[in-house]
């Protein structure tokens, strides 16, 4: 009986794996390492075990490995854990990027190996290795260390940085060269894609999960999981991308659902296995003999990348404002390479891009990084003591200040958040308009010629379909930004009432151009032109159904993006009704929205203070803030501008609600003009707040302003409490009304 050479080459494999990680297991060395020195051992190149007969299969298990490692990773990842992680982890990972690029180029340019080996050399060092450093700090028991949380914030952002690198590469390995124009549209190219995928896949994706949420078992959601993530895999290489970005992308779509912890449970085994194999690839394709012919390079390699890892990284955690000891305990941490140096040394064989010594030379710097990491981690603190004790006192005081210093106080204005705003509203819905056109012209175009005898007619009648579909998406881009609490804030003041009709302008004019760019790819321009007028006025006259077309589409959006963070509230909702013994409703009473403007006078207010309940006998069911729900919300709950409210009331009630809510006259009137700034002053030995505390001064009790920073003697104290006492030639922080600022500094 002929068995095929796959199940004997996975025979040979996994069984060399099985013994040799039981071996690091008992010695408690990482398993990466294992798999590794599994596959030299039945590597071709190794002649004293049996070897591999087809290594070409292996490779395309190995390839699968790979979208499995990226489709778990992915799974781990979050978008808004990426928002969550701060500006600090962003600074530092990509100083720490930037900085061992440029190093790893140069030490391969000093080694002199060909300009493609030393470009690959500095990507592969760019990374660290997510699964080796998490179990290093886990086995040390520092995961709660403050600079635990830097590290683990660090390797999120790494993540998306690995993408973007394999991105780059692939395009610089095909032209040889970096064109900056190329560059530039595939940077561009991978943002368009990954906004697009991200918008639709956050649409569908949480919503075909929920309507399938019965049919579902573990087999049937597995099933469904692998199927996405292939799918994702073939759309990404369709759209020019690597199998890995699509594989990621599908996992990070899957972890804003609800079904995310329980497909990372049912694909682990799956990921170990595939993982698994790839790794053992790794080690087949290292020849002892070429690592003993590069030792030098290796050692050097090693050195490079243990020394500028701490110092890139230290230096990227200093200077976004963390003291020098986090900073040098997250640059000690991060000092190795691992998996991800891997599949960038892949795509380098892949492609034929790279000399053949560069693969087994990486994994041998990847073996002596890892062995390192521990020991460097567990002696951060003592290597920090030793330079903090011979450090000269003026050196020591002067890097105390400037981390101190980073954290300065910072005012985001109202105008701030409008631009970002109108900024990420024209980013967003000009994709999902891109890609609505590019889709009709590439598919619905070609279709119309060939089927239709009447072209014309064709062309017509798809104009006004893909102009329906695009009809709520162009009603967006050009209100959207104004439907939040903060342009209302600005547009109540004079001063920015130029800018806001430059951006109302701005966002007309590009709507224009998606209508008129549109049509013209199926009639001449001047029919385009006329048509654009003539769907203006249509939308003028279907505003109201297209707002609300609108709506439901966002409202589907922000429901399925906050899915999970939803689902957990409900659960502690329903847990705390049933301890309350929340009365039933009145049998005639329905649930009604009512949108909280800024102008109302319950804003601010909490629901104790309303006694609506009381008062009225209406329930509160649910506050809707932006992205964020709170169900049934305590007594101590407050309402806030932009707040909408789900009510449960009857129509008598909901009436002396509508009046309730209803804009305040005198208060628009008193607020229109206010301007609130940051500003600061200077305690005078004269002054009348010198010596007197900030409960005694009359910053608060004439409602001039609130003081948010003091500093005293080159400190600055953040927030001061009601007691502190002001001293002469103090420096006062104060948020407040400008016209009683001015009259008092």
């Amino acid at each position: 009986m002929h068995l095929p050479n796959l199940i004997i080459d996975l025979a040979l494999l996994l069984g060399a794996a099985a013994l040799i990680t039981l071996l690091f297991k008992k010695l408690k060395q990482p398993l990466v390492l294992g798999y590794i020195i599994a596959g030299i051992l039945v590597s071709p190149h190794f002649k004293l075990f049996p070897s591999i007969i087809d290594t070409a299969n292996v490779q395309v298990w190995a390839e699968i490995g790979v979208i499995f490692l990226l489709f778990s990773l992915g799974l781990e990842f979050s978008f808004k854990k990426l928002a969550s992680v701060g500006g600090s982890a962003s600074v530092s990972a990509l100083t720490e990027a930037v900085g061992m690029i440029a190093l790893g180029y140069f030490t391969g340019y000093f080694l002199g190996w060909p300009v493609m080996d030393s470009v690959f050399l500095g990507a592969m060092l760019a990374v660290s290795s997510t699964t080796i450093i998490i179990k290093a700090v886990d086995e040390l028991g520092l995961k709660k260390k403050k600079f635990a949380t830097l590290v683990f914030g660090i390797l999120i952002v790494e993540d998306l940085i690995t993408i973007a690198i394999l991105v780059l590469l692939s395009t610089y390995a095909v032209s040889q060269q970096f064109v900056g124009s190329e560059m530039l549209i595939s940077v561009l190219k991978l943002i368009f894609f990954l906004v697009l995928w991200f918008l639709a896949g956050i649409f569908f994706i949480p919503t075909l999960l929920k309507k399938a949420k019965n049919l579902m078992n573990d087999e049937t959601l597995l099933i469904v999981s692998i199927a996405m993530c292939l799918l994702m895999v073939y759309l990404a290489t369709l759209a020019g991308f690597s199998a890995a970005l699509g594989a990621f992308v599908m996992g990070s779509l899957l972890a804003e659902t609800t079904k995310a912890e329980k497909i990372e449970h049912l694909i682990t085994p799956v990921k170990d296995l595939f993982g698994a194999i790839f790794f053992v690839s790794v080690g087949i394709l290292i020849d002892l003999s070429v690592v003993g012919q590069y030792v030098i390079p290796i050692l050097t390699i090693s050195l490079v990348c243990i020394v500028g890892k701490i110092l890139t990284t230290g230096f990227g955690a200093y200077i976004s404002g963390n003291s020098l000891k986090i900073s040098l305990q997250a640059g000690m941490s991060l000092a190795q390479i691992g998996e991800f140096s891997f599949i960038i040394a892949g795509l380098g064989v892949t492609l034929n891009a790279t000399s053949s010594f560069l693969y087994p030379v990486i994994v041998a710097v990847s073996g002596i990084t890892t062995f390192t990491t521990p020991y460097l981690i567990k002696s951060s603190e003592t290597f920090y003591n030793w330079i903090d004790k011979r450090l000269p006192e003026r050196w020591r005081n002067s890097l105390s200040q400037y981390s101190s210093e980073a954290h300065t106080i910072t005012s985001v204005s109202d105008w701030e958040k409008t631009l970002k705003s109108f900024i990420l509203n024209m980013l967003l819905f000009s994709v999902v308009l891109v890609a609505i056109i590019f889709l009709s012209a590439r598919y619905v175009l070609p279709f119309v010629e060939q089927r239709f005898e009447n072209v014309t007619l064709g062309f017509a009648l798809t104009v006004v379909l893909t102009l329906g579909l695009m009809a709520p998406f162009l009603w967006g881009l050009v209100v959207r930004n104004e439907r939040n609490e903060f342009f209302a804030q600005i547009y109540a003041q004079r001063k920015y009432k130029g800018p806001i009709w430059i951006m109302r302008g701005i966002k007309i004019i590009f709507a224009m151009f998606f209508v008129v760019f549109f049509i013209n790819r199926f009639f001449s321009i001047e029919v385009a032109l006329y048509a654009a007028l003539i769907i203006i006025t249509a939308f003028i006259f279907f505003r109201k159904r297209i707002q609300a077309l609108y709506d439901r589409i966002e409202n589907r959006f922000i429901e399925n993006l906050n899915d999970r963070e939803l689902q957990q509230q409900l659960q502690d909702a329903e847990l705390l009704a049933s301890k309350r013994n929340i009365a039933m409703a009145p049998w005639d009473a329905h649930m009604v929205s009512f949108d909280v403007v800024p102008e109302s006078a319950v804003a601010g207010k909490s629901l104790i203070e309303l006694k609506w309940r009381e008062l009225i006998g209406v329930n509160i069911a649910k506050i809707q803030r932006g992205a964020i729900t709170k169900l049934i919300p305590g007594r101590d709950e407050r309402i806030f501008p932009g707040d909408k409210l789900y009510i449960i009331c009857t129509d008598s009630q909901e009436k002396k609600l509508n009046a309730l809510l209803r804009p305040s006259k005198t208060l628009i009137q008193k607020e229109a003009d206010t301007e609130v700034v940051l500003d600061k002053f200077t305690i005078e030995k004269d002054s009348e707040l010198n010596n007197k505390s900030i409960r005694e001064s009359a910053i608060k009790t004439n409602k001039i302003g609130l003081v948010v920073g003091v500093e005293r003697d080159g400190e600055r104290i953040l927030n001061p409490e009601s007691d502190l006492v002001f001293q002469e030639a103090d420096v006062v922080w104060v948020v407040g009304d400008k016209k009683k600022m001015n009259k008092f500094t």
